[in-house]
């Protein structure tokens, strides 16, 4: 027998001027990400949402559709609407990836796989640095609730060798370069997709044809120093990336 699906308590406020449709979506969405709504329940049913909160059948099927296309409900012919896995929504700001997780009511874990000195042609060019110049590599394994989400590679500048395991595997990169007095205030970023090497298929637990995400970012301080250089892969299925656009 199907499980039943558990109406969320939602307040709507007719006299803002937020949409009807959108305080909906937010208040589902925030259900979603604080584990109200867990991974394979069942989505209320929209004729019975419509009824319940006295909203018109558009409303309510423009806010569901609005959380499909966030990745938080999945539609399946046969089975219904459901919650979706639990994704990493990521906002296209200046922050790690561990600061991100932690403010969304997460439990990230790092294991440090690799940290040495090394010298890198290509590292060392995003770093606007000789290429004979020391750098730290750093390669690391992120984790949430105990699942792989991540596999990071970062190089920073010989100001940094002296960053250690205890501090990436306790506080993340971020937080050690803070600690030295380097503030990152703008990065350049590029996004794609790809199919995983076979390392991180093996530390991701990824099988068969599943993708990953990629990221390599510079970023630089307020006086335009290159502070990281990072190429980052994620698993798609578990992270999101989003952005904000506008008419210029």
């Amino acid at each position: 027998m199907a499980a039943l699906a558990i109406p969320v308590d939602l307040r709507i406020d007719r006299s803002s001027p937020v949409p009807l449709y959108h305080q909906l979506a937010e208040q589902l969405s925030a259900a979603v990400m604080d584990g109200r709504l867990e991974p394979g329940d069942p989505f209320e049913n929209e004729m019975a949402m419509c009824e319940r909160l006295g909203l018109s059948r558009p409303t309510v099927r423009r806010a569901i559709q609005e959380m499909v296309d966030q990745g938080l409900l999945v539609r399946r012919r046969g089975v219904g609407t459901t919650v979706a896995n639990r994704k990493v929504h990521r906002r296209f700001e200046l922050s790690s990836l561990y600061d991100d997780l932690k403010r969304a009511g997460r439990s990230p874990h790092t294991v440090v796989i690799d940290l040495e000195v090394v010298k890198d042609a290509r590292a060392a060019g995003a770093l606007d640095l000789d290429e004979g110049s020391e750098l730290l590599s750093i390669t690391r394994l992120r984790l949430v609730e105990d699942q792989p989400l991540a596999l990071m590679r970062n190089w920073l500048p010989p100001a940094y060798l002296d960053i250690g395991r205890h501090e990436l595997e306790g506080n993340g990169l971020y937080d050690a370069l803070r600690t030295r007095g380097a503030k990152p205030v703008v990065a350049r970023q590029s996004i794609g997709a790809r199919m995983p090497t076979p390392v991180e298929r093996r530390h991701l637990a990824l099988r068969g044809g599943q993708p990953v995400l990629t990221m390599t970012r510079m970023a630089f301080d307020v006086a335009g120093k290159a502070v990281e250089f990072g190429d980052h892969s994620y698993r798609a299925e578990d992270y999101a990336l989003e952005m904000v656009v506008d008419e210029r």
